[in-house]
């Protein structure tokens, strides 16, 4: 080859989405032995640049969305350069920066790894491309330059003077220093019912971790019955320990309440085993004393002024009633005392806590025997003082508590969405943390639904994605009457208001209607997957008579990246089972086969992460509305804690999960034959078969290395025998860089209710539970199985047998069991019958 006319951009500089912006052109010739240190002085001749005071450095636009930049940085990027200038020079610009320090994309130099080994959750070395914080509710930059761009919509919002809300109106709470009830959007009663106003509503963008106003709520009032709230102090810490006392009674003590008082009391005398009787209560003081008339012991308190906090005036603690006095019963042991002895044992959602064991536990720790039914009221009592009340108060609670999360969070997205009458109707919440960590991770979004077990019931909407490491990261939440195409229009209005959208973006679900109803609506350009399992389960029950040929053929089939691996796996499933190649056309070859789809679903072919997340919260979706949100907080505050320390001491370029699927792709590739074509094409015989990969276009013919984004074993052949880095060829969204990333936003916590700040207007505002029929009984908590999915049966420990537990087994145990053959399963020796013939006969040696 001859020399090679080039053309370069001088002047300018890359932006923060790697664009190269501003400055002019210059024509260069390069003779074809050019060598990179050659290129670099003829280049600062040409600008008159002194490399020992001005920074110069090199790139050049690849043209692949998830890698927009390739550094020219030593002889093999620059020969890597010259080749694809030869194919079209106009396309391929050198791209010169000078005097500032730019973003590059190449191949990164030992030198580099030691100096990243100390990692902080501020700064990562080398990751100078994405430390800025993209803003929330504007274009993100870094992932519009990786192939995902416009993932937060731009916004706006016009204020209005302060006022209540009245029915029928939309309204916002926003949680500024002094919050108000901005912008009136629309009426409730136009396009409420499939939510597609909800585009219309746009926030002001603000940075996600500055102290700024965040963007607010939006509340849509509409018409309902109230029912009456108790008292809140009922969610407010309890003095009591694990059935304890933590204070004793003591002259000048004071108490928050005088119902915290008189729980004081009841334990002290449940306690030191004895009664109590009130023998005056007014509005402004109480009397107490021993219930034997002769006994001194007795506590007088009073109400302080202008308060609700009560102190002990008096108090005579020694007891002078007969020693043989003993009471027939501990009437102290009401159901709200002994809630209030238990309930630290109810801190855990998920902890399984009987009435059995509640009676258990007052005559252990006080021994006082008490009923069943007042151990049941005792535990719901402390289930409504742990979750934040009772579900009727959880609701009231909801509005100061999304204020709350919005003041702590600034960046966060909320919005309510109240009927007539501040019915409670819809919920979404996207955590600033989330919005700015999805930038970082796979544009595959997982979209699910599952049922809530409460009072009220509805449904738990959630949207998530697969980090670097391979993990569920959550993006988004919300909670609807049930899944309609009113709902789930809903949420994904909001979701992409806040995530955007773009042909890049795929979303997998399963194939529920009203699923496939709102991403037609609301994603229209979006490719739209489904989960192969869920679609296996609704052919294992259309052909139930071939359900093992069809899992075997089936599975193989949906996973495959080559398109002609497919068409053989499929002739082999429809000649397995007949009918299921009409049936699997007409849901369409396209969203449930990885070699078909139009877009990259990388390895994401299930909605796993979403049934995983649904799991996590099984116990939680008990809870009432206000604790359910609380839960949610806590545990994705936990999840991005503990993988922001992990991925900060992660010392691979890779995330770990990544590392160790690379290691073993290394281990197969050692025993590949590599057979090269030229410098950049090569046949690579594995086994019986070979396949062609191409450096310079980036590709293997098994498909692998193009949909997934990381060198297939055929690649990872190559790569030994050149000097290819492999982790040149991984996308960015599995590198340790963004795995940080994806975790530096921080969920912050909530203060106690004793300390929120809330408005006058979110404090007086009264959300209602939704308009909806408790059913008498026992709720449902198990739920139904899908069509064809096949529920594990329990196994009892006891007698080994199917179909029930060791609790509710009744079959009888034999005391030494004998095995098939008949011997016995005691450890004692058996006497089996000799034969006289054997009698004298010499053992065999």
């Amino acid at each position: 080859m001859g020399d090679l006319a080039i053309w370069l951009r001088v002047g300018g500089k890359i932006n923060e989405s790697l664009n190269y912006v501003g400055g002019d052109y210059e024509m260069l010739l390069l003779k074809k032995d050019v060598t990179y240190s050659g290129l670099r002085k003829m280049i600062a001749k040409l600008l008159n640049v002194d490399e020992s005071v001005r920074k110069m450095e090199l790139n050049f636009e690849t043209g692949v969305p998830f890698k927009p930049l390739y550094g020219v940085t030593d002889d093999r990027t620059l020969e890597l350069y010259m080749h694809h200038a030869r194919q079209e020079s106009t396309k391929y610009f050198l791209l010169v920066t000078v005097g500032e320090e730019s973003v590059r994309h190449g191949k990164v130099s030992e030198k580099a790894k030691t100096e990243e080994q100390n990692l902080s959750d501020s700064y990562i070395p080398g990751l100078d491309s994405i430390n800025e914080v993209p803003n929330v509710g504007t274009s993100s930059n870094v992932a519009e330059d990786h192939g995902f761009p416009e993932l937060f919509a731009n916004s706006y919002v016009n204020e209005m003077p302060m006022e209540m809300p009245s029915p029928g109106r939309s309204l916002f709470v926003s949680p500024t220093p002094i919050p108000s009830f901005v912008d009136v959007v629309r009426n409730a009663s136009e396009g409420n019912e499939q939510g597609t106003a909800a585009e219309d509503v746009r926030t002001t963008p603000v940075e996600p971790y500055q102290n700024v106003p965040p963007i607010p709520i939006s509340v849509v009032e509409a018409n309902v019955e109230g029912s009456g709230c108790g008292d809140q102090t009922c969610v407010e810490e309890g003095i009591y320990g694990e059935g304890g006392i933590l204070g004793d009674i003591e002259e000048h003590r004071i108490f928050r309440s005088k119902k915290e008082l008189m729980t004081c009391v009841s334990i002290t005398a449940m306690t030191e085993k004895f009664q109590y009787k009130v023998f005056k209560s007014k509005p402004s003081f109480v009397v107490v004393r021993c219930i034997h008339t002769s006994c001194s012991w007795r506590v007088r308190a009073k109400k302080l002024v202008e308060s609700e906090y009560w102190m002990v005036t008096k108090y005579e603690k020694n007891h002078t009633c007969p020693t043989d006095f003993k009471p027939v019963r501990r009437r102290q042991a009401t159901s709200w005392v002994v809630g209030e002895c238990v309930k630290r044992k109810l801190i855990n959602p998920g902890r399984v806590y009987r009435p059995r064991d509640v009676m258990d536990d007052m005559k252990r720790k006080f021994g006082v025997d008490i009923s069943y039914s007042v151990a049941w009221r005792g535990r719901e009592c402390a289930y409504d003082n742990m979750r934040l009340g009772t579900p009727e108060q959880s609701y009231k609670l909801l509005p100061g508590y999304l204020h709350m999360l919005m003041d702590t969070n600034p960046g966060s997205v909320v919005n309510l969405e109240v009927s007539n009458g501040n019915r409670f109707q819809y919920l979404f919440i996207a955590f600033a943390a989330s919005i700015h960590g999805f930038s970082y991770c796979r544009p595959v979004i997982s979209i699910d639904a599952t049922h809530l077990k409460g009072k009220y019931r509805g449904v738990l909407f959630t949207a998530v994605c697969h980090d670097a490491n391979q993990q569920i990261f959550p993006l988004a939440f919300g909670v609807g009457d049930s899944e309609n195409d009113a709902s789930w229009s809903w949420f994904l209005h909001r979701v992409k208001s806040v995530f955007g959208s773009n042909p890049a973006l795929v979303i997998v679900s399963d194939r529920h209607r009203s699923i496939n109803n709102a991403v037609q609506e609301v994603f229209p350009q979006v490719f739209h997957g489904i989960c192969m399992y869920h679609l296996l389960n609704n052919l294992k029950t259309k052909f139930r008579n071939k359900t093992k040929e069809l899992e075997e053929h089936y599975i193989r089939t949906a996973k495959t990246y080559n398109l002609q691996d497919f068409h053989v796996l499929f002739y082999t499933l429809s000649s397995a089972v007949p009918g299921v190649k009409e049936y699997l056309e007409a849901v369409g070859l396209h969203r449930w086969t990885r070699s078909h789809a139009p877009s990259r679903r990388y390895n994401i072919m299930t909605t796993n992460i979403s049934e995983s997340l649904n799991a996590v919260l099984v116990k939680v979706r008990e809870l009432p509305i206000t604790a359910l949100v609380n839960e949610i907080r806590l545990l994705c505050q936990k999840w991005f804690h503990e993988r922001r320390t992990k991925a900060a001491g992660c010392t691979t370029m890779m995330s770990k999960d990544v590392e160790m699927k690379l290691e073993g792709r290394k281990d197969r590739a050692q025993a590949m034959g590599v057979i090269c074509a030229d410098q950049y094409t090569f046949d690579v015989v594995d086994g019986d078969r070979n396949y062609c990969v191409d450096m310079a276009l980036w590709t293997c013919t098994c498909r692998k290395f193009q949909l997934d984004q990381l060198p297939c074993d055929h690649v990872l052949a190559v790569v030994r025998k050149t000097p290819y880095e492999a982790y040149d060829l991984c996308s960015l969204y599995y590198t340790r860089e963004f795995w940080h990333e994806t975790y530096r936003g921080v969920i912050n916590p909530i203060p106690h209710i004793s300390s929120w700040t809330t408005p006058q207007q979110i404090s007086e505002f009264e959300l209602q539970p939704p308009d909806v029929r408790t059913v008498a009984g026992r709720r449902r908590k198990r739920r139904l199985p899908s069509m064809g999915e096949e529920l594990p049966t329990p196994k009892c420990s006891r007698c080994k047998e199917r179909g029930h537990n060791r609790a509710t087994c009744q079959n009888p145990i034999a005391l030494h069991p004998t095995d098939e053959a008949g011997c016995s399963g005691s450890n004692l020796p058996t006497h089996q019958p000799i034969h006289p013939s054997d009698q004298h006969s010499t053992p065999q040696l």
